[in-house]
């Protein structure tokens, strides 16, 4: 079966004016071009288009999307297959979330007992799955299942009051770490207090710390471009100021 512009947009449930755009980024080409000079997709292009919308549910931005699906490696039973067991981990994520409002509302109405541990449950689990699906492969390659794991365990176990300790030193890190980057000096007072509060952040999610892994994290802030994406989108050239200075108060820094 073949489908104009207007009919295909209204069978996916998307614009017109999307499947134009993605036809100007060599993302979804039409089939033909008809006499009429109308867009005309076929069964191949109707297939692509829902690989497209199943990746941007789970959140893939459009030019990784075009070097997915262009790519002469391309499979699209196994992308399904993938499709599928991201889309599962997200139900996952949801129903955890769902359950975690229903138990507040129970409570709220005096119908059950919820502890403050229990109404970040599903907040904190779905962190964990973002951090795992963002930089899992880098973090387990570098440090292993075991490790990344019992990270994972320690957060999950936080307290109230240990999670808000964590959010203060996050914030007082950022901004210790904001007027170091202004001396220049990784080496100064202030940057070796941020490279302290950075250990003192890390206690909180490793099971027992090390100057050599200590080292080797900030290593890959600066190796790894969304770790310096993070750090260096106020101010560029934080990632490896913040390396040098954990470098520095590691005794790891290059002789």
């Amino acid at each position: 079966m073949e489908y104009t512009v207007q009919k295909l947009a209204s069978l996916a449930g998307i614009s017109a004016r999307t499947l134009r755009y993605y036809d100007e980024l060599g993302i979804l080409k039409p089939a033909r071009i008809n006499s009429s000079g109308y867009r005309i997709y076929g069964q191949k292009e109707v297939d692509i288009l829902q690989q497209i919308l199943f990746y941007r549910e789970l959140g893939v931005s459009l030019d990784c999307i075009k070097n997915i699906i262009t790519s002469s490696s391309f499979d699209p039973l196994s992308a399904l297959r993938e499709h599928r067991e991201k889309l599962l981990q997200k139900r996952e994520q949801l129903d955890l979330l769902i359950a975690n409002v229903d138990k507040t509302i129970a409570a709220a109405e005096r119908r059950a007992e919820m502890s403050d541990k229990e109404k970040f449950e599903g907040f904190k689990q779905k962190m964990i799955d973002d951090n795992e699906k963002k930089y899992g492969e880098e973090i387990r390659t570098k440090y292993g299942d075991e490790q990344v794991d019992e990270s994972y365990k320690k957060f999950k176990n936080m307290t109230k009051e240990q999670y808000d300790e964590v959010e203060k030193l996050s914030l007082e890190l950022n901004e210790t770490l904001k007027k170091a980057f202004a001396t220049g000096n990784p080496a100064g007072e202030l940057a070796q207090k941020a490279a302290d509060l950075h250990r003192q952040w890390l206690s909180y999610f490793w099971g027992s710390y090390s100057k050599e892994a200590h080292a080797g994290l900030a290593q890959m802030y600066v190796e790894d471009e969304r770790f310096t994406a993070y750090y260096d989108k106020e101010q560029p050239g934080t990632a490896k100021f913040l390396r040098d200075a954990i470098l520095i108060y590691t005794g790891m820094e290059e002789k």
